[in-house]
């Protein structure tokens, strides 16, 4: 079975939340679970998860940066940082998504995993991203 766009991005975030859990987890293992060991791992699942991990860093530092003065990343949950982590790496470095798709998915992913007031969180955030990367 293929997977849509919005799809992989489900997958990546449960990926990447397991890890997240998990640090020591073997990502093979986790894309079995996720894809229900049947389906073969889509290329842009893997872009977005290696991506996301290979520039961590960097998306925590642009993510502390829209934050309140008094949040730290360590006080978000831990949904809406691995969602806003993805949402901010097709930003910047996905080149055929548009800024509307990624925040329009991220808001997707909020209301499967998480809640209305991270569903606010998010799109204020990555709005903010939107407006300073002009």
């Amino acid at each position: 079975m293929s997977l849509n766009r919005h799809q992989i991005r489900r997958s990546a975030f449960q990926t990447l939340f397991a890890l997240s859990s998990n640090s020591g987890a073997n990502v093979s293992d986790i894309y079995d679970q996720v894809l229900n060991d049947d389906d073969e791992v889509p290329a842009y699942l893997t872009q977005l998860v290696d991506g996301v991990i290979a520039h961590q860093d960097e998306l925590d530092a642009s993510i502390q940066q829209l934050l309140d003065k008094k949040w730290r990343l360590s006080r978000l949950a831990k949904t809406d940082l691995v969602i806003l982590r993805i949402a901010l790496y097709e930003m910047q470095f996905v080149d055929n998504v548009p800024d509307a798709v990624a925040i329009n998915e991220a808001l997707e992913l909020t209301k499967t995993f998480s809640d209305d007031k991270s569903k606010g969180f998010v799109n204020g955030v990555l709005g903010n991203f939107e407006k300073q990367a002009k």
